[in-house]
This record gives C-alpha cells, sequence and structure tokens, in this order.
C-alpha cells in the first residue's frame, strides 16, 4: 500500500472540504430571501453537491482513511447545514419585521372615527317599561301589525257602531277578502285577544308595539305611533289588584315618591274603566308655572280597568272563573312627562340636537 498517495489524498480532500466550507458561508451573507438560500444549501451539500461526490468516494478508500475522511466530510457537512439553519432564521425574521413594518398600525396617530349610534328615546322607554314588568312576572308579547277588525275590534267588544271604527280614525287596508277588513291595528290590545286565544289563564303580559290611527300630525298626535299595554288574568283579581300593579310602575318609573290617582272613564273593553293619573314629578303640584303639568299636580297616563266577561267569552274564556285587568299607555306620552318635551314632533324629525340629549 503507498501511504504516500493515501495521504495526499486525504490532504487534497481536506482542502476541498474546507474551501467549500469557506466558499458556501462567505455566500450565506449574500443570499437575500429563503430561495437563494435554499439553492446555496443545495450546491453545498445536495444530491450533486461535493460532499455528496465525496461520500461516494469512500468506497474507493482503505478502511483507515474511510473513517478519517467519513468523519471529516460529516463535520464539514453539520458545520455548514448549521449555518444554513442560522441563516435562514436570520432571513425569517427580517420578513416578519418587513410585514410588521408594512402592516402595522401606529396607535399614535389621529385617526377617523364613526361615532356609535344611540337607541332612539322612545325605543328606551319601551325597553324600560318591559323590564319593569318582566321583574313583575310579567312577558313580553307580540303580534301582527296588519290586523282584521275581528281582533282589533269585535273581540275587545268594540260594536260596529263604534266611531272609531270609521275610516276617518282607522286605516283600513284593501287586502284580502274584504269581509275580514283588513286593518293596520289601532291598538296593541288584538296582541291581548289573540294571546288568550292561545293561552289558557293565568296570563300575565305585556304587549309593546307600533300603532295607526288617522290623525292628522300636531303637538301631541301622529298617525303611527307606539304603546304598551298589560293584561293579567288569573283567579280572584280585583280594581285593588290594578291599583297597587300600576302604582308600583308609577314608583319605578316616576321615582320612589310618586303618587296615582284614579279616575272613572269609560273603555268599550274594560268594565269598570278608568283613567290613572300621576302626581308631577317635576313640581308635585306645587307651581303653576311647571312646564310638566302646567301647575296641574297631575299627569294623565294609563287608561285601564277590569276585562269585560265579554272579553272573555269571545276568545274562549270562563267570566265564571276568571277575572282580570287591562291596561294600555303611549309610549311618547310616557317620554314626553318624563323629559318635558313639548311637541311629540321631535320624536320623528331626526333632529340630532334633540336625540343627542339621550344618550340611553
Amino acid at each position: 500500500m503507498d501511504t504516500t498517495t493515501n495521504e495526499t489524498d486525504g490532504m487534497e480532500l481536506s482542502e476541498t472540504l474546507e474551501q467549500l466550507k469557506a466558499d458556501t458561508l462567505a455566500s450565506l451573507d449574500t443570499a437575500a430571501d429563503l430561495a437563494a438560500l435554499d439553492a446555496i444549501e443545495a450546491g453545498a451539500v445536495g444530491r450533486e453537491s461535493p460532499i455528496a461526490a465525496a461520500r461516494r468516494g469512500l468506497g474507493k478508500m482503505d478502511a483507515a482513511q474511510r473513517r478519517d475522511a467519513g468523519r471529516m466530510i460529516n463535520e464539514v457537512a453539520k458545520e455548514i447545514e448549521a449555518a444554513v439553519a442560522v441563516r435562514k432564521d436570520q432571513l425569517a425574521s427580517e420578513a416578519r419585521a418587513a410585514a410588521i413594518a408594512a402592516e402595522g398600525i401606529d396607535v399614535t396617530i389621529d385617526y377617523v372615527s364613526v361615532p356609535s349610534g344611540r337607541i332612539h328615546v322612545v325605543q328606551q322607554v319601551i325597553d324600560e317599561v318591559c323590564d319593569i314588568f318582566i321583574g313583575l312576572g310579567y312577558h313580553v308579547a307580540e303580534g301582527p301589525e296588519a290586523e282584521t277588525a275581528w281582533y282589533n275590534f269585535d273581540a275587545l267588544n268594540t260594536p260596529p257602531s263604534h266611531p272609531s271604527r270609521l275610516e276617518s280614525d282607522t286605516m283600513y287596508v284593501d287586502y284580502g277578502n274584504p269581509e275580514d277588513e283588513m286593518l293596520l291595528r289601532t291598538h296593541t290590545s288584538p296582541v291581548q285577544a289573540r294571546y288568550m286565544e292561545q293561552h289558557d289563564p293565568p296570563v300575565y303580559i305585556v304587549a309593546p308595539g307600533k300603532t295607526y290611527r288617522n290623525d292628522t300630525v300636531d303637538a301631541t298626535h301622529l298617525p303611527v305611533f307606539y304603546q304598551i299595554e298589560g293584561l293579567a288574568v288569573d283567579e280572584s283579581i280585583t280594581f285593588s289588584d290594578l291599583k297597587g300593579t300600576l302604582a308600583e310602575f308609577a314608583r319605578q318609573f316616576f321615582g320612589s315618591t310618586t303618587r296615582i290617582r284614579l279616575r272613572p272613564h269609560f273603555f268599550p273593553f274594560t268594565e269598570p274603566s278608568a283613567e290613572l293619573d300621576v302626581s308631577c314629578f317635576n313640581c308635585d303640584g306645587g307651581e303653576s308655572s311647571c312646564r310638566v303639568c302646567r301647575g296641574v299636580g297631575w299627569i294623565e297616563m294609563i287608561g285601564c280597568g277590569m276585562v269585560d266577561p265579554r272579553v272573555f267569552d269571545a276568545v274562549g274564556y270562563d267570566p265564571s272563573s276568571v277575572t282580570g285587568f287591562a291596561f294600555g299607555m303611549g309610549v311618547e306620552r310616557l317620554a314626553m312627562a318624563r323629559h318635558g318635551i313639548d311637541s311629540i314632533r321631535h320624536f320623528i324629525d331626526n333632529d340630532l340636537r334633540f336625540l343627542e340629549q339621550f344618550p340611553g
């Protein structure tokens, strides 16, 4: 065996590998992206690289020379792969930093913001009233705004001769069977009739919603407005229950010192019936110049009464086994009384100067 030749071959391989390592490490800094880095790595340690060629040549060496050469090849390959991995991390970090710089937001600069909306004062009142009655054990019921005369009038003991059924008061709809007398509901009381038809007593509901009447717009009237009506049906309900319920509502809505009074009135669907007034929460009746009650000391708020037995007959209830009371209130009127608003027109004018006073 020619040891001189083996030593010469070993020195040449060592020089070749060191040169490959030096050239590869130098070229890593010039790689601008991961694709260029992959090309450099393939050229150094890939299948067609000098490293691969040196490994294929190990079979032609004797055992002692093969062992030293193999160790040398593996060390150089590992150093190159480690350097490539470090450079990959650097390029990845640089790419992330560039993306952050391009897409990031400078939180110190001014920005254009769109102001958030507000819940309309009418809806605020609806939500508050419903919350009060939910706390008293009631739940919310809804019904259609386009209604038949049966539910809007007949089931509520309003005869065909009643003036409210004239077109001068009620908006009729040219739809469906003319005998059904389709109309836009004039109150939310039809919800009570529909609910009682579908549910056995006891019943405790409030029915908020939009209502329609053939009224000219003025300071106190709109053709489209909101009502909240309530109904309680159970065994042995009395007028005292009605008074106590509405007194508690008035205290929660207008203030803990609010008093109420009931004045006799007439409604077709309740008997006996009453108008409920609340004491003026602004002056308590002590100021003749009060903008809320005009010095009267009382504010007319709610129509109410005991459900007429004929209404129970119409919906299939037995008037001899149950009694009940009903009440109704105008939402806009509640808001006007509480906030001292002098015209109902403000609710539909969409004037931001008005609406922004009620942030909710």
